[in-house]
C-alpha cells in the first residue's frame, strides 16, 4: 500500500477534530421534532458536530431528560477526563401536563457549576414553532380531551397543516422566520412574567441565540 493510501485510511479512522469553542450537549425529549430541529440548526450554522451533540435518546418526561443528561455528562467526563467534558448541557423539555416538570427544574438547580440549563416550553416545543407565524400571549389550556400541548399543535397546524411530531424538515420550513420568532419569544415571556405566570412561554430562543453567537464568533466566513 502506498504512503498516500495509508494516510487516507488513517484520516478515515480518526475522530472528527473539535473546534476551539464550547463542547455542548443538547438532550431532548423522546419525540423526534426537537432533535431534528437542533441537528438541522447546527448544520445550517456550520457548527462543528464534534462540538455540538444533539441527543434524543432520553425518555419523554422532563425528569428523564435531566437524569439522562446528567448520566451522559458524567460518562463523558470519565471517558475524556476532567477539563475535557461538556462545557454546557442543555435539557430541552415541555411542561404540558407532565407531573415531573417541577422536579426536573429542581434537579437542574442542584448544578452548582452552571453547566446545566433548562430549555423549557409551556405548554410545549410547538409554542416556539408557533411563534414563527403568529404572536399570542393567550394562556393555552386543556380543551376536552385535548391537552395543552395538543391544543398548541392544533394551532400550529393552521400554519403548517402537514405538521406531525417527528417532522424531519421542520427547521427548513420555518428558518426564514427565526428572527421574528426570537423577538416574539421575548415579548411572550415578558407578558407572562407581568401577570405571574409561565403560560405561554419558551426558552428555546435563548439556545438558538447561543448557537448563533458561536457561529459568529468562530466562523471565518462571517
Amino acid at each position: 500500500m502506498s504512503r498516500k493510501a495509508r494516510n487516507i485510511k488513517d484520516l478515515q479512522r480518526r475522530q472528527p477534530s473539535r473546534s476551539p469553542y464550547d463542547r455542548v450537549l443538547i438532550v431532548c425529549e423522546g419525540g423526534k421534532t426537537e432533535p431534528n430541529y437542533f441537528r438541522a440548526l447546527t448544520l445550517a450554522l456550520r457548527l462543528n458536530t464534534a462540538n455540538i451533540e444533539v441527543d434524543g435518546s432520553s425518555g419523554s418526561s422532563p425528569r428523564s431528560v435531566v437524569i439522562y443528561a446528567k448520566k451522559r455528562y458524567n460518562e463523558d467526563l470519565k471517558q475524556n477526563g476532567s477539563g475535557n467534558g461538556f462545557d454546557r448541557v442543555y435539557c430541552v423539555f415541555d411542561q404540558d401536563e407532565h407531573p415531573t416538570y417541577s422536579e426536573a427544574l429542581s434537579l437542574i438547580r442542584t448544578d452548582q457549576n452552571n453547566i446545566f440549563y433548562g430549555i423549557t416550553s409551556v405548554p410545549c416545543f410547538e409554542f416556539w414553532l408557533l411563534l414563527h407565524f403568529t404572536f399570542t400571549t393567550r394562556p393555552i389550556a386543556r380543551t376536552g380531551e385535548r391537552s395543552p400541548g395538543d391544543v398548541t399543535k392544533d394551532e400550529l397546524k393552521k400554519f403548517l397543516p402537514m405538521y406531525e411530531k417527528g417532522d424531519k424538515d421542520i427547521y427548513t420550513k420555518i428558518k426564514e422566520y427565526t428572527d421574528i420568532a426570537i423577538q416574539r419569544a421575548y415579548k411572550a415571556n415578558e407578558a407572562a412574567s407581568k401577570v405571574n405566570t409561565n403560560n405561554p412561554s419558551t426558552l428555546v430562543h435563548t439556545l438558538v441565540e447561543y448557537l448563533r453567537r458561536l457561529m459568529h464568533k468562530y466562523s471565518p466566513t462571517i
